[in-house]
């Protein structure tokens, strides 16, 4: 497989222009290197407790007294001998010709003898080097001491102890970072930076034996109720019964707190949308502005608390450090199906979104579990599925949060089950060989970080809201005037269809109506599938501009009312159990995301993959919708 990652030369220019330096943060795999990075930066990247989770480098802007800082966060290593891409590019980095003004040496102090050896690395790159000792509030819960002024006397440079939470060392590591920019003459090698080219068995023993000289109490035995809560949650059995009545109380919370807001939402659009049509002359663009633009963008924009606060609990679990329990508890599923253990830091980001999870498989060493994660990652529901699974919810259990929660969570396991059903078929088909199993360090239990989830969840909502006024926006406007032009002519015949019928959306959707039909889907619903294919949440807003023009002479009203009262030229209605549960399906299995296919190209080098991607997932989706639909007809619900 072709590697995709280009390393662009850092240089010495600032994002403004002006003359600056570039400093790099270096560090293995959760030694609090993006938290730092938040905290010294103000961007609030995304942290997790497992190997992987920073596969790019993330480029922020440090003010200092003197200098204008570039701060560079890079993917976590180990060593200078790659075994994955990512670390390939953190190495990179640090070895161009162009290399960075100064290193950040992050070295997670209740670990010291694990990630000390890479620190010993850094200092051999003739560029200053200051170490930050992160975690420090640990250490001092665990009632260590490290000697911080021996460290620096071993390495030879400045090592200064934070705490990115709570911003305690901060200011003396910006100070430090002055001090040796500033310095004319680089500090003597002392101690392990004296020696150079050693190799890693020779690190490792001199890192061991310098912890045990100068560190105290460096391991201590877990608290007693960590020690229970580990052996229900880790359990085989009660840890999978525990982690789906998470998962079901996680929705049930979502939509029990997200109801007022969604009304809110919903009534505000509708509002906006009367007082347009009153206040404003008829003509076509009064009829776009409240038909096209507040109805297409409303229809989406309502899901946005079910949204914040998906990302809120995700964000809140994985700080208590719950979700690294799960992955031990889901890994003994994914070792059957042949999905090697890291594949669970991916396949867990895909809840967010395909395509960061897609580029975090380049943790993997074998290339062949590197694909087979890419071509399972999209199964695993994204949060652009959730609006659509939402809708479906509100149609099937109106005011009915229970079940709503089950029908979310019901969503989510089949997600997964399709995807490990998926891994199980393709290694013993085109992908076969042995799998590696899931060496995980588990956090400690904690409080979880308010502040740092709530930022992180701005940033989703801003993200999503950024989409709602640009790609859905776009397609809210095409699709309205696709459902309006050509108008029927007063004296139209009976021959041609009439109303919205005769329209361009019309007249695409009965084309392809007969290919959907077996699905349960009628022409406008066919519609809203196709758009859906640039982005999933299109759907909504283009059911909600179909259905809302269908019958231009009603009052406005909220989208979920809508969606209730549309029928089918029979007078049907036309969201009835099969229907909706064979669209749930269609969308939990269906490849609808163009730009997934594009980075799945990119990380794996061949179009054929992506294209075997998009191909088994859409037919797949097709097979199960159609069996529902069937199925739940002969049932007497349909």
């Amino acid at each position: 497989m072709n590697d995709p990652i280009a390393v662009t030369p850092v240089g010495a220019h600032g994002l403004t222009g002006q003359p600056h330096r570039v400093i790099v943060l270096a560090g293995t795999p959760n030694a609090g290197k993006t938290t730092l990075f938040n905290a010294l930066t103000g961007i609030r990247a995304k942290t997790a407790n497992f190997p992987g989770t920073t596969v790019e480098i993330r480029k922020g802007r440090m003010s200092g007294e003197e200098h204008a800082f570039t701060l560079l966060d890079l993917p976590g290593m180990y060593s200078f001998q790659p075994t994955t891409p990512d670390e390939e590019v953190a190495r990179g980095v640090l070895t161009s010709p162009d290399r960075p003004d100064a290193v950040i040496a992050v070295v997670d102090a209740t670990n010291l003898e694990r990630n000390l050896p890479l620190a010993s690395q850094l200092m051999e790159l003739d560029v200053p080097v200051v170490v930050a000792l992160t975690m420090m509030d640990v250490v001092e819960r665990r009632h260590m001491r490290i000697d911080t002024d021996a460290l620096s006397a071993e390495l030879a440079c400045p090592v200064i102890p934070v705490s990115a939470r709570s911003g305690a060392g901060l200011d003396a590591l910006r100070t430090a970072l002055h001090q040796v920019l500033d310095a004319d003459q680089p500090l003597p090698a002392a101690g392990c930076a004296a020696c150079r080219g050693c190799p890693l068995a020779t690190r490792y023993r001199w890192s061991a034996e310098w912890c045990n000289r100068c560190v105290r109490q460096q391991t201590t035995a877990p608290p007693r109720h960590t020690e229970c809560l580990d052996r229900v949650l880790t359990h085989p059995v009660w840890g999978l019964a525990i982690f789906v009545a998470v998962m079901v109380s996680l929705f049930f919370v979502i939509f029990s707190l997200a109801e007022w807001p969604m009304a809110w939402i919903e009534n505000t659009f509708a509002a906006a949308t009367e007082w347009l049509g009153t206040r404003l002359p008829v003509h076509w663009s009064t009829d776009l502005l409240a038909q096209g633009v507040l109805t297409g963008v409303g229809a989406v924009v309502v899901f946005l608390p079910q949204i914040a606060l998906l990302f809120l609990m995700l964000s809140l679990l994985e700080d208590t450090g719950y979700l690294a329990r799960a992955a031990l508890v889901m890994d003994r599923w994914m070792q059957k199906v042949g999905l090697p253990g890291k594949a669970f830091v991916p396949l867990l980001s895909a809840h967010a979104c395909a395509i960061p999870a897609i580029m975090a498989t380049r943790v993997m060493e074998q290339p062949r579990d590197r694909l087979l994660t890419i071509l399972i990652a999209p199964l695993l529901s994204c949060s652009a599925r959730l609006p659509v699974y939402v809708m479906i919810a509100g149609l099937l259990a109106p005011g009915n949060a229970v079940l709503a929660a089950v029908l979310l969570s019901s969503a989510y396991l089949v997600g997964l089950g399709a995807a490990l059903g998926a891994a199980f078929v393709f290694r013993r088909t085109l992908l076969p060989g042995t799998h590696q199993p899931l060496l995980i360090e588990l956090p400690d239990y904690r409080r979880p970080h308010w502040r740092t989830s709530g930022w992180y969840t701005l940033d989703r909502v801003i993200v999503f809201l950024q989409q709602a006024g640009t790609l859905i926006l776009l397609f809210s406007v095409l699709m309205w005037f696709l459902a309006s032009f050509p108008q029927a002519e007063p004296d139209a015949t009976a021959v041609e269809p009439a109303g919205i019928e005769a329209t361009y959306a019309g007249r695409m959707g009965q084309f392809i109506e007969p290919v959907l039909r077996p699905l349960g889907f009628d022409w406008q619903i066919s519609v809203g599938v196709l758009s859906s294919f640039a982005a999933r949440e299109v759907l909504l807003s283009t059911l909600a501009i179909i259905y809302g023009l269908d019958d231009p002479e009603d009052e406005p009203d909220t989208f979920m009312a809508t969606m209730r009262r549309s029928t089918r030229a029979d007078g049907s209605p036309v969201f009835t159990v099969a229907t909706c549960m064979s669209l749930l399906v269609f969308y939990i299995l269906a490849a609808q995301c163009i730009p997934t296919q594009i980075v799945t190209k990119r990380e794996t080098g061949a179009w054929k993959w992506a294209v075997l991607q998009f191909s088994y997932m859409n037919v797949l989706a097709y097979i199960a919708a159609l069996l529902t639909y069937q199925g739940l007809r002969l049932a007497g619900l349909g």
